[in-house]
């Protein structure tokens, strides 16, 4: 609230500030207690935060500033500061220092390379009255012992249930999202004689869909029922 009230305070004032705030969910605060805080003496505990900050900045330097918690934890210790490694976590979010993780970030989704006319089916109202009426997919990635792996997985917007998914080790793997999808198809159901359900996927490029459209590659899937494309996402 103080720190609220110092950055407002040259365009508000100070009294202006805390009738308002005292008159909402805030808590009560006056201009006599604000300018008691600003006046009162630092604590123990910020002073010696003040002092190992800029020890930790020093020692995050010192090591081409790449350590995390876990390393700056163990460096302080062998320095002999007897502090705790959610102790260190903190005082690393004070200062603004992080780690740097090895490798790359993997790249998930691609924006594609020309504007998509096609009619949107769903247009951003991600609502269901009932199970497999509306699908939505997506892929993200996993952090593994051996790096990661990716994940493309589909979920029943009513129900909230992720009812198909498909694993692999590297995005090149043919049709990972196909997979999922008839993965979704056959433990469901959805594609025997059911008709209405919307498969949604975000606009990307990836194994098994064509750019844009996320589609499948070829023009059906029969499975039970017939699968075709329509814009944005696939009918059954």
């Amino acid at each position: 609230m103080i720190r609220f009230i110092d950055e407002h305070r040259d365009r508000f004032g100070v009294e202006a500030i805390c009738r308002v705030l005292s008159a909402t969910e805030c808590g009560f605060i006056t201009s006599r207690g604000y300018r008691a805080a600003r006046t009162r003496a630092s604590s123990a505990r910020a002073l010696r935060d003040e002092i190992l900050v800029a020890k930790l900045r020093r020692v995050h330097a010192e090591n081409y500033s790449v350590y995390g918690v876990r390393k700056m934890h163990h460096a302080v210790r062998r320095a002999g500061w007897d502090l705790g490694r959610d102790q260190v976590a903190r005082l690393m979010r004070a200062a603004g220092l992080q780690g740097i993780r090895r490798g790359r970030k993997p790249v998930t989704t691609r924006p594609a390379e020309a504007p998509d006319a096609r009619a949107d089916l769903v247009e951003r109202q991600f609502t269901a009255q009932r199970p497999h009426q509306l699908w939505a997919a997506d892929i993200t990635y996993v952090r593994i012992l051996t790096g990661f792996c990716h994940v493309a997985f589909i979920t029943d917007v009513c129900t909230r249930r992720i009812v198909g998914w498909a694993v692999a080790a590297s995005l090149h793997t043919a049709g990972l999202p196909l997979l999922a999808l008839e993965h979704a198809l056959v433990v469901t159901g959805a594609g025997r004689g059911r008709q209405g359900l919307v498969h949604h996927s975000d606009h990307g490029s990836r194994g098994g869909f064509s750019w844009s459209s996320q589609q499948f590659d070829r023009e059906g899937v029969d499975d039970g029922g017939r699968v075709r494309g329509c814009g944005d996402q696939w009918c059954v």
